[in-house]
């Protein structure tokens, strides 16, 4: 379940770090309320999954699934820049991400 937790606070991330660029500084309120509602369930959802996985490995996982997530929402939906070193990176960091997972062990 520990993991579970952490790719929803994970995708959650994704959906929170898009929201902050349509907040316009936080001076959209609608949006801006629902980013900081995505910030809170993110971070619920990681804590759940801090109780019975490593830090290190948790907040890595955390962070890549939100920052590849991020990435390819980014170049599908917001016109950024896409690049095959742009995908080689992001597919090594989901690597690495599965990597972690079959390398750690639930308490």
């Amino acid at each position: 379940m520990a993991w579970f937790y952490l790719v929803i606070g994970g995708l959650m991330e994704v959906l929170w770090a898009i929201g902050l660029k349509y907040s316009e500084g936080f001076t959209q309120p609608l949006i801006s309320t629902l980013t900081i509602m995505g910030i809170a369930t993110s971070f619920y959802f990681f804590a759940k999954a801090l109780k019975y996985l490593p830090v290190g490995t948790a907040y890595a996982i955390f962070t890549g699934l939100g920052a590849a997530g991020t990435a390819v929402i980014g170049m599908m939906f917001l016109n950024e820049s896409v690049s095959l070193i742009k995908m080689f990176f992001i597919f090594l960091l989901i690597a690495s991400i599965v990597g972690l997972k079959l390398n750690s062990r639930e308490a």
